[in-house]
């Protein structure tokens, strides 16, 4: 394969497992196997959270230098695992650029969870946190609900080009209201129990998880910059929280 197009190539692969939500280390590691295996004398390569940057190097000593910017995440580790096996198969089979385009892009196309599905997982998850931190079956029932919401929330907020900021205020804004108006129609409820059932889907654990592990793989700038918006989007979720606690003056908590 072409220096030109096998670049092409990897900067294809390594931005969707980035969107997929690999660390970075898994992402250089992919990059670098790939053009090893293709024979490329040289690969220099730098990832971080939002970009790519990739220099190869040809046969008679030239270097090809490309980069990738990486604007949104979709977090899928079902495709991250199809990526992971596509690189494996690229290194053993070394294909052509265009049969790694096809593979890559067939994975891209694969369908998430159909929407029910989704909501009954996410009914699933708050009904349970909110029995693990001390909720009753009425507030594991009321969690249920608000979860499906929540989730029906969330697809069609995909389905815009609005910031996550703004998606998880609004989100965690929602979340705490029904759970306030759940408590006020039925008295047996209790608004934390709900609201932290709630909060559980949208807190960024895997964010947060992958910035330890950049940092432990020496990765620091992008384990930081991970971490950062790891706390920014739980800053996002507190605010939509303290927004609607303010207007129903915290009485329901």
């Amino acid at each position: 394969m072409q220096t030109e197009k096998l670049l092409k190539c990897v900067l294809d692969l390594g931005e969707q497992m980035l969107i997929c939500g690999a660390e970075i280390s898994r992402v250089e590691d992919t990059i670098k196997r790939v053009t090893a295996a293709y024979g490329c004398p040289g690969t220099d390569v730098f990832v971080i959270t939002s970009v790519i940057f990739l220099s190869l190097e040809n046969e008679d000593g030239t270097c090809v230098t490309g980069n990738r910017r990486v604007t949104k995440y979709d977090t899928n580790l079902d495709k991250l695992h199809a990526y992971n096996d596509l690189s494996r198969k690229i290194c053993r089979t070394l294909p052509d650029e265009s049969d790694v385009e096809e593979e890559i892009a067939k994975i891209k196309a694969q369908k998430p969870y159909p929407l029910p599905v989704g909501c009954a997982i996410y009914a699933l998850t708050a009904g349970a946190f909110a029995v693990f931190f001390g909720g009753g079956w009425r507030d594991a029932i009321a969690a249920a609900v608000i979860g499906a919401i929540i989730r029906i929330i969330v697809y069609f907020q995909s389905k815009t080009k609005v910031n996550m900021v703004f998606n998880n205020v609004v989100s965690s804004a929602v979340l705490t209201l029904l759970a306030f108006l759940t408590v006020k129609a039925f008295p047996g409820c209790e608004a934390s129990k709900i609201i932290i059932g709630g909060i559980m889907l949208l807190m960024p654990g895997v964010a947060l998880t992958n910035s330890i592990r950049d940092v432990i793989s020496g990765d620091i700038v992008s384990g930081m910059l991970r971490f950062a918006e790891a706390m920014i989007i739980a800053l996002a979720i507190a605010a939509g929280y303290i927004l609607v606690s303010v207007v129903f003056g915290g009485g329901a908590i």
